[in-house]
């Protein structure tokens, strides 16, 4: 058997494309720092490059053979932005004659990069490619779109991009498209902090069994970053110390969660507690052939079946992972129930849940071990990150498929399908 794709096109639900012979070997991720916290001074690429390093340790595989680096950013926060994919690849140890390129889905484009590093791998286009997904959310610039045109006397235009990404200008802000889909699916203040304290207490529960140390790769207090005959890049984190956990989850009570205001309209439910965190981070897995697979002696973590995504009303963008399920199962001719794990990206407490109801979802499959609500969510690695969380959990628990999937801002889903090794 050799590497192979099927493309398909659904005029009703979306496109996506089928896989056989192609394995996601390892990977690994930074901790995930809070909004300004221990990473937030750290750009983009140096967390790419800490990500990529760790993740070709971690695949046991020689980085001189990498023939693409496809990388996901969205927030571009570094004055060498431009150059993100190429710097990540080259400081990864990819050699010079391979090749690196940006994708951007939103939210979506940590599952869609690897997707595209399957299609690159089948198509005869690469036989090992470095995936990683990137973002220093507190570094989104402010920006002047007009400054090289002249501003009247006083009036300068800046707009804060971070709070900017937080809405659809064809529709409404993103958590209002939660809020309404609280109403679409009758879920109460309640429901929605009930699920939020859900997504807490199982990340704690996880951590302290250990769970997340098989994923994250910590980041020493300042360090430099070398290769070969490039520049040196220099780092210090803005904590002064090193970073080896993620920094966003928290405990919590349902009294306080009650006691949050409502952020996005006046009806709510939607709060600060029940929306996912804005932090720093990065996340990168090795894929590669079967053949390379075999002619290694690698033990991959797992393959990746197929990818699918759908367009959805922008008003309720959060629903998109209902219709990318189902298109994806339907080529995979399997059923929900088929699916050991879900990872659902818990953009809000009420749109993962909307999700949840409209598909009929076991709720003991999903997000078993907290998700976005504790940890976050950086917008190009957590597509990455749920599929690298969603293999290392069928490992443990000893399943065998999975489904990693998110919302997308605009009115979009994606779902990527796994089968454990």
């Amino acid at each position: 058997m050799s590497a192979s794709v099927k493309g398909f096109r659904d005029s009703q639900s979306g496109s996506g494309a089928l896989f056989e012979d192609v394995y996601l070997i390892d990977g690994k991720r930074t901790p995930f720092g809070k909004y300004t916290g221990g990473l937030s001074s750290m750009s983009p690429t140096d967390l790419g490059i800490l990500a990529g390093r760790a993740a070709i340790e971690a695949a046991g595989v020689p980085a001189a053979e990498i023939d693409q680096t496809i990388v996901a950013n969205i927030g571009q926060a570094s004055a060498d932005c431009f150059f993100l994919p190429r710097h990540i690849a080259l400081y990864s140890g990819a050699p010079q004659q391979s090749t690196a390129l940006l994708t951007q889905r939103i939210c979506g484009s940590g599952m869609e990069l690897l997707g595209q590093a399957a299609e690159q791998i089948a198509l005869g286009k690469a036989q090992l490619v470095l995936g990683c997904g990137t973002d220093t959310m507190s570094r989104f610039p402010l920006a002047s779109y007009s400054a090289r045109q002249g501003f009247p006397l006083g009036r300068p235009e800046f707009v804060d991009l971070l709070w900017e990404a937080l809405n659809d200008t064809a529709a409404v802000p993103m958590g209002c498209t939660a809020d309404n889909l609280a109403r679409e699916y009758n879920l109460s203040r309640e429901e929605v902090d009930a699920f939020a304290m859900r997504s807490q207490e199982r990340y704690a529960a996880a951590q302290q069994n250990g769970f997340f140390e098989g994923e994250i790769a910590p980041i020493a207090p300042k360090g430099v970053l070398e290769m070969g005959d490039y520049n040196p890049r220099k780092y210090r984190l803005n904590s002064r110390e090193a970073v080896a956990a993620d920094e966003h989850p928290r405990r919590t009570t349902m009294e306080q969660l009650a006691k949050l205001p409502f952020v996005f309209s006046k009806e709510g439910p939607t709060t600060a507690g029940s929306a996912s965190g804005i932090v720093d981070g990065a996340a990168a897995m090795m894929v590669a052939s079967g053949d390379y697979v075999r002619a290694h002696g690698l033990k991959p973590l797992g393959k990746i079946r197929g990818f699918a995504a759908s367009g959805v009303r922008p008003d309720i963008m959060g629903i998109g992972p209902a219709p990318s399920i189902r298109l994806l199962l339907k080529q995979l001719g399997m059923q929900l129930g088929n699916i050991d794990r879900f990872e659902i990206n818990e953009a809000f407490s009420a749109q993962c849940l909307a999700v949840a109801r409209e598909l009929q979802l076991d709720e003991d499959k999903l997000n078993i071990n907290g998700g976005a609500i504790a940890i976050g969510h950086p917008l190009g690695a957590t597509g990455v990150r749920l599929t690298l969380t969603c293999l290392k959990t069928l490992h443990r628990d000893g399943k065998q498929f999975g489904i990693a999937s998110a919302c997308i801002g605009g009115g979009q889903g994606i779902a990527l399908a796994v089968e454990a090794c």
